[in-house]
């Protein structure tokens, strides 16, 4: 049952997606945004400590509730560590009304084609399994694309959902997330490209299957109001991709139907140094701007 009033939040939900999942290679740097230099701990453990407690310091804020923020993307440590006293997809849907999601990729390979594809994921079968048990109702998983190279993006996208298909086998949902790098001269063009890539692929899957889709906000408002469409897509979601919050709040606000899934722009201004009331305050100003954004569309 738990599923079907998932899934219906996930469909048509008025908010966001707030992406808790930096994992290890970017984990100093949300770290270190958050006022915690990297003298502060001596081993890969502190850090991971340090990090979840700044994870499950958002999830316990009182603005962080299923009325705005529908879903939280985890890493799997965080899946495997609890928040409260409970299990961390069990606290994020029983307590708090959010939807919890699994990041599984391993990283990104070497570019190719100007595209970085996955990683091989020998263990995901495994995984999946883990996170079914968990409670958790979905996956993230990411590709980047640096280049309005068509061989590259072919390429990411038809892994991506190889991927898909695999993780659709075990009854949960994926988020494919092919991401645009912001700062590329031929972002516009590349984008493009990706959407005849992707609607490809969401043409060929079957009529009772469903993917989320994760992807850089436009240069072309609305470029992605096909996909939004789609029978075959529950969702629409767009990174931040290194815009501020108020940037990226502006171009989605812009997007008709895609929702925010922000991870730097959800924490800016968050630091381990604040009061819990201040903590709590600077974090539900964040929710809110986003949560306007995403349903200004």
């Amino acid at each position: 049952m738990s599923k079907e009033r998932q899934a219906e939040q996930m469909r048509n939900g008025q908010g966001f997606i707030a992406a808790l999942d930096q994992s290890g290679g970017s984990t100093p740097k949300a770290l270190r945004l958050y006022g915690v230099e990297e003298s502060e701990y001596t081993s890969d453990a502190e850090m991971f400590d340090m990090i979840h407690a700044m994870r499950a310091r958002i999830a316990q804020a009182p603005a962080f509730t299923g009325d705005k923020v529908l879903g939280a993307i985890l890493f799997e440590m965080t899946m495997d560590r609890k928040i409260d006293g409970k299990p961390s997809a069990t606290f994020l849907w029983e307590d708090r009304g959010v939807v919890p999601f699994l990041k599984v990729d391993k990283g990104l390979a070497d570019e190719e084609n100007g595209a970085q594809a996955m990683k091989p994921m020998p263990e995901l079968d495994a995984l999946l399994e883990r996170a079914v048990k968990a409670g958790v109702f979905g996956t993230k998983m990411r590709s980047v694309i640096n280049a309005a190279n068509p061989a590259g993006i072919k390429a990411v996208v038809a892994q991506q959902f190889e991927v898909a298909k695999q993780i659709l086998g075990h009854g949960m949902i994926p988020i494919v997330e092919p991401e645009v790098t912001i700062s590329i001269s031929d972002k516009a063009e590349a984008e493009e490209i990706l959407l005849t890539e992707i609607t490809a692929q969401l043409d060929a899957l079957p009529d009772d299957q469903q993917v989320m889709l994760k992807l850089t906000l436009p240069e072309t408002d609305n470029l992605y109001k096909p996909l939004v469409d789609h029978p075959r897509v529950m969702r629409v979601v767009a990174l931040s991709g290194g815009y501020s919050r108020d940037e990226a709040n502006s171009r989605l606000s812009r997007n008709t139907g895609m929702i925010a899934s922000f991870s730097r722009a959800l924490t800016e201004g968050l630091s381990a140094q604040q009061s819990d009331d201040e903590f709590n305050a600077t974090i539900a100003t964040s929710i809110d701007s986003i949560h306007q954004a995403s349903v200004a569309g």
